[in-house]
């Protein structure tokens, strides 16, 4: 595998998955009432805990992607 193979891979993971948090949050933020029956149906949680839940699982899924995904790619970019 090549650096520019490996470099690339990194960017469009990077820009895929910041497009999978970009639609989760619009969907929260558009579409919250409908996603929170949702869950409830399954779940017995509180208002208050299903939007702390989101809030937390999306920060943690920015973190992974830029842990992962973003710093890897720039610091490719830094040595080439």
């Amino acid at each position: 595998m090549t650096m520019e193979l490996l470099r690339g891979t990194l960017a469009w993971s990077a820009v895929l998955n910041m497009g999978i948090l970009l639609w989760w949050f619009l969907f929260i933020t558009f579409a919250d009432d409908w996603v929170y029956k949702m869950h409830s149906r399954f779940f017995t949680i509180e208002r208050r805990q299903f939007d702390a839940i989101h809030y937390a699982g999306m920060a943690f899924y920015k973190i992974c992607i830029f842990s992962f995904f973003i710093v890897p790619y720039l610091a490719l970019r830094i040595m080439s």
